[in-house]
């Protein structure tokens, strides 16, 4: 039965992801905080085992992301040669940071990100500035610093941070969401690796089997096959379905859904 939560969860993050944009951790990892403390998984780690396994499934997505930008032009890679490196630095700090947060207070704060998620869908979509110059390499690497360790601790491929950065700073939004895209690899590689190797000790002393670190194998494997296929089909559903109205409803269900996580972390 876990293993059919994992596939539910991974359809919904897949159809979430083709349809609205946003990559799928900010689905993952409520949902696998869920499972798996209902199957036993000691709750203190729990949501850190959620982040570092949403991470390790963003990998499979952003590449297949990537490359459908690309063939269509829409990867600025001299950007993402630019914050390539601040990324995955940040993304590394940003694991073993998390790992140093209690469980409990490590899942108020990643209720807190999906409220603030949530806020931004509702009532402040991205706009697109090319009136102003494109931020200098150093600045651009600084970004990728703050990105990526923000990313690694809520568990997310850093769309939902870094297209507004770009578009916001003379990058066209198509060019934008593609070089997000790009930028969601190194993330997701860094995040995960940092969530592996930083949590080798804790798992060890509670001897879990199915563990690699803080990432579920079983859940990591379900989720990406899943997610992957789903993502191809709520790309096709964007284009015949409500796309905004569906993103209201998806941005009130993840207020509910980050409301719950604070509360039930502060308790």
């Amino acid at each position: 039965m876990m293993y059919l939560w994992f596939v539910i969860a991974g359809t919904v993050a897949g159809l979430c992801a083709g349809l609205f944009g946003v990559g799928g951790g900010m689905v993952i990892v409520p949902a696998l905080i869920w499972i798996l403390a209902a199957y036993g998984l000691p709750q203190d780690i729990v949501p850190h085992v959620a982040v570092g396994t949403a991470l390790a499934t963003i990998i499979l997505t952003s590449i297949s992301s990537m490359s459908a930008h690309h063939k269509r032009g829409g990867v600025r890679w001299e950007i993402f040669k630019h914050m390539s490196k601040g990324l995955v630095l940040g993304s590394l700090v940003g694991a073993w940071v998390a790992t140093l947060i209690d469980g409990a207070s490590l899942q108020a704060i990643l209720g807190g990100g999906a409220v603030l998620m949530a806020i931004k869908m509702l009532f402040f979509p991205n706009k697109e500035r090319t009136d102003v110059p494109l931020p200098t390499p150093y600045k651009q690497g600084f970004a990728g610093i703050i990105i990526g360790l923000l990313s690694a601790i809520f568990g997310i491929g850093g769309g939902s941070l870094t297209v507004p950065y770009l578009s916001q700073n003379g990058v066209p939004m198509r060019q934008a969401v593609g070089t997000s895209a790009a930028c969601g690899l190194p993330i997701a590689i860094a995040g995960a690796l940092g969530f592996v190797w930083f949590g080798q000790g804790d798992v060890s002393q509670l001897n879990l089997d199915g563990l690699l670190g803080f990432v579920h194998i079983g859940a990591f494997i379900s989720i990406s096959i899943v997610s992957f296929v789903m993502a191809k089909v709520g790309a096709k559903l964007a284009h015949t379905l409500p796309a905004q109205t569906l993103k209201r409803a998806f941005g009130m269900l993840l207020m509910v859904v980050g409301v719950q996580l604070v509360v039930s972390g502060l308790l």
